[in-house]
């Protein structure tokens, strides 16, 4: 065995979890190895800027203490360069003097769209092999997959070559098509019917356009969700659990059938691959692991049940046991025409159950449970293993009751007690969906039967020479469960999300301090009703209206407005714009001057006594810091004099005058939906004003596009289509009160 003693090694995959981790062990534990990279750009980001900044990550902090920063910079500088390339969209031109190649890279999520799957897992193989073929050199190959290539079955896997018939050149064809017949699929009438009709039913009020939008955004997620399902049934038919295993297992054959009897391979299978048992330190961990969402959403007390066998092995194994395997196997090359096979788990010699994990996580979440928000602690279940078909049942109960409860909110008035409400049922569909996605992806893994050999691997474990086996050994034997899940493991995975919840508190309606802009660049543009004021377009009409009819004229006027309530409110769920200009209508005949004089002597107060103090605050603190103040309102503009004054700009609804009388007709279409935002961004280029600096008030979902065409949206008195939307966008949600105190114009000074 070499040791690797000053080998050239190509490592892809190096910026991923067991890429680092092999990356750190060589520079920490082969001096005289060198290593070349292949890591695709990222943006503006090369690959050498990807790795300056991946060898500031937790992994190389030991070895960099150990030697030195000066002394870890000078060994990257010497011993590591870069190729930039990615495997599967460009050719590559690799060194002629490599020793080894370590193929680690590859797509890691279980359901990927198919040709994503296959553009990584199978036509990266063959790009990497043919780029190393073309050096003339022959390199010993180590080809890293998983030990589930085995596919879904029972009993014993041995560490041997597949045996299947599934021919890759004919699936890797068929999965570059199927984005093309997809995309075509998608944009057949049923499709697109169905697509517009959803959008209809959550955007119409926004506008023709983030209708359409919302349209094109479910298509395309229909294609990516066929595309999903069809790399999920083409590996299902073929005998495998999902792509990932289909398409690394198709791998495996690429790089047999290209390199047997040309170079030496090798093929390592780690199986679920986890935090590390001793180096570079006990817990190293990049990410959360396939175990890891489990493990959290148990501790987090949303996971009731799982499918899974009590008695079914979970095969896990630490990275830096994998580590030392993948490398000891690099520096151990098989024949040319014999490839050699190692599996990297735990199940044949140490196995861990699947009803031991959760014994063992139970344990640990009592005696160390996780913080509720500031609430208190979260109590962990128990779970009673029913059985996939029974938590499937559970699982469909859960979400047709969901459904027909978040439908009834969606109608429901938008106060603080639905709001909650919804919190809560936002809460229950997350835990539904977690268990949903990961009972399909991951059921079959804990239902599993079957036990993959290690002797091949115990064996180049033996032959590693006394001194070394401290360091560099790999027995899965060795790992004492109860320390490595509890001491190890499990605060590694939860330390992260335990500081982020400890301090958490119900959320709150104050909002972060505002930017000075003196120079006007900053915009704050505010809805009127329900957002500065608690009113709408109907009550401040009904306010006018009473204030001029005597007492005798008021029981028909009410009785007229309650018949034409139906048709008012259809026009409002279709259409914000339909809707004012409907109800305008009601202003036929009225005299222009005298409701003027009438807002002016009476309706000022009402208006001011029904607005929100915290609104009126807000207003003044942009204009403190400089910013330019607009309110944007479908009410006619001569009900918001009172407050006009507040504002650098008013854009409001204008009505058609006709010999001093309103003809009931508005002078030009109404700024509602889309329009606020096209108005707001032409707005912003005449004063020179940053729209991503800007901010935006609002409290009905028709207010979405203008939200959005600011910097920072904030919902006030959301309605619960908005509400719903900002949660999902992590908008702040403020709560402002109207004042009830009769007090006339101090009220504004009172507000300040």
């Amino acid at each position: 065995m070499s040791h690797l003693d000053g080998d050239h090694i190509l490592l892809t995959g190096g910026t991923g979890f067991l890429g680092q981790a092999l990356l750190e062990k060589v520079l920490s534990s082969y001096p005289t190895t060198r290593v070349t990279l292949l890591i695709r750009r990222r943006g503006s980001s090369s690959g050498t800027d990807r790795l300056r900044t991946l060898l500031k990550r937790p992994v190389f902090n030991t070895w960099r203490e150990a030697v030195g920063a000066e002394a870890a910079a000078a060994a990257v500088a010497e011993r590591v360069s870069v190729i930039d390339g990615e495997l599967g969209s460009t050719e590559v031109t690799l060194p002629d003097d490599l020793s080894a190649v370590i193929h680690a890279a590859s797509t890691v999520s279980f359901d990927p769209p198919i040709d994503d799957a296959f553009r990584t897992n199978v036509q990266g193989v063959v790009d990497l092999y043919d780029a190393v073929a073309r050096t003339g050199t022959t390199p010993h190959i180590v080809h890293v997959s998983t030990a589930y290539v085995a596919g879904a079955r029972k009993g014993v896997v041995p560490e041997r070559s597949l045996d299947h018939d599934a021919v890759w050149r004919t699936e890797l064809a068929a999965a570059r098509a199927a984005r093309d017949s997809v995309e075509w699929d998608s944009r057949r009438p049923g499709v697109l019917r169905r697509a517009l009709a959803d959008a209809r039913k959550d955007h119409g009020k926004s506008g023709p356009q983030s209708t359409a939008a919302a349209a094109e955004e479910r298509r395309v997620e229909w294609v990516e969700k066929q595309l999903v399902e069809y790399g999920r049934l083409r590996a299902q038919s073929l005998g495998w659990p999902d792509v990932y295993t289909f398409t690394k297992a198709l791998g495996e054959r690429v790089a047999e059938e290209k390199l047997t009897g040309a170079m030496p391979l090798s093929v390592v299978r780690p199986a679920i691959v986890e935090s590390s048992l001793r180096y570079p330190f006990p817990g190293w961990i990049d990410g959360f692991k396939m175990a890891d969402p489990l493990i959290l959403a148990y501790g987090r007390g949303i996971l009731p049940e799982f499918p899974g066998l009590p008695d079914g092995v979970l095969d896990v194994i630490p990275v830096d046991i994998v580590v030392n395997a993948t490398l000891a196997v690099a520096a151990t090359p098989p024949p040319v025409d014999e490839p050699a096979y190692y599996h990297v788990g735990s199940g044949s010699r140490n196995p861990l159950t699947f009803r031991g994990i959760h014994d063992s996580v139970r344990e640990y979440f009592t005696e160390h449970p996780m913080p509720d928000g500031g609430r208190g602690q979260i109590k962990v279940p128990v779970w009673t293993f029913p059985g996939a078909k029974r938590v499937e049942r559970m699982l469909r109960t859960g979400e047709k009751a969901l459904s027909v409860a978040q439908k009834a909110l969606l109608s429901a008035p938008a106060n603080t007690r639905t709001r909650h409400w919804q919190d809560d049922l936002t809460k229950q569909k997350d835990k539904l969906d977690f268990l949903r996605k990961y009972s399909e992806l991951y059921g079959v893994y804990t239902e599993a039967e079957v036990i993959y050999t290690d002797s091949k691997l115990l064996a180049l474990h033996r032959a590693l020479p006394a001194e070394r086996t401290e360091e560099h050994g790999f027995d899965a034997a060795v790992i004492d469960w109860h320390h490595y899940l509890q001491e190890v493991h499990y605060p590694a995975i939860t330390a992260t999300m335990r500081k982020a919840t400890a301090g958490r508190r119900t959320s709150s309606s104050a909002l972060p301090p505002l930017k000075h802009a003196p120079n006007g660049g900053v915009i704050a543009v505010f809805d009127l009703e329900g957002t500065i004021v608690a009113s709408n377009v109907i009550e401040t009409y009904l306010l006018a209206k009473l204030c001029d009819l005597p007492r005798a004229g008021w029981p028909a006027e009410l009785a007229d407005l309650v018949r034409r309530m139906p048709r008012y409110l259809a026009a409002e769920r279709r259409d914000r714009g339909e809707f004012l200009r409907t109800f305008v209508r009601r202003y036929e005949g009225a005299d222009e001057a005298g409701l003027a004089r009438l807002v002016k002597h009476h309706l000022g107060d009402a208006l001011l006594r029904r607005s929100h103090p915290e609104a009126i605050r807000q207003v003044r603190k942009h204009r403190a810091a400089g910013h330019r103040t607009v309110l944007i309102t479908g009410t006619v503009d001569v009900l918001v004099q009172p407050i006009a004054g507040l504002f650098d700009e008013v854009v409001a609804s204008r009505l058609h005058v006709r010999d001093g009388r309103f003809s009931g007709f508005l002078e030009s279409p109404p700024l509602v939906g889309e329009a606020r935002a096209a108005w707001l961004r032409r707005y912003a280029e005449t004063v020179g004003a940053d729209l991503t600096e800007s901010y935006g008030y609002g409290d009905s979902y028709s207010d979405r596009p203008l939200l959005e065409a600011v910097g920072h949206p904030v919902a006030v008195n959301p309605d619960p289509h908005l509400y719903r939307h900002a949660k999902s966008r992590r908008w702040p949600v403020a709560h402002w009160k109207a004042y009830t105190l009769p007090v006339g114009d101090a009220f504004v000074e009172t507000a300040l």
